[in-house]
């Protein structure tokens, strides 16, 4: 029974692992279709809107 327990937690962490995994896959994959996109277009940034204010900023790397 203790084996079936500590197989079952090492499955259940393996999971959340591959999940997380994919998740940051997906942030990076992301990061760098932006940065391909700003190469061919020439610009050396993303304007985003502030919504409070209406005034345009260039994107920070983590939003």
């Amino acid at each position: 029974m203790p084996q079936l327990l500590l197989l079952a937690a090492v499955g259940a962490v393996a999971w959340l692992g591959y999940k997380r995994f994919l998740q940051e896959a997906e942030r990076v994959n992301a990061r760098v279709r932006d940065a391909e996109k700003e190469g061919r277009t020439g610009a050396q940034g993303t304007l985003v809107e502030d919504p409070k204010t209406g005034e345009y900023r260039l994107r920070k790397p983590d939003e």
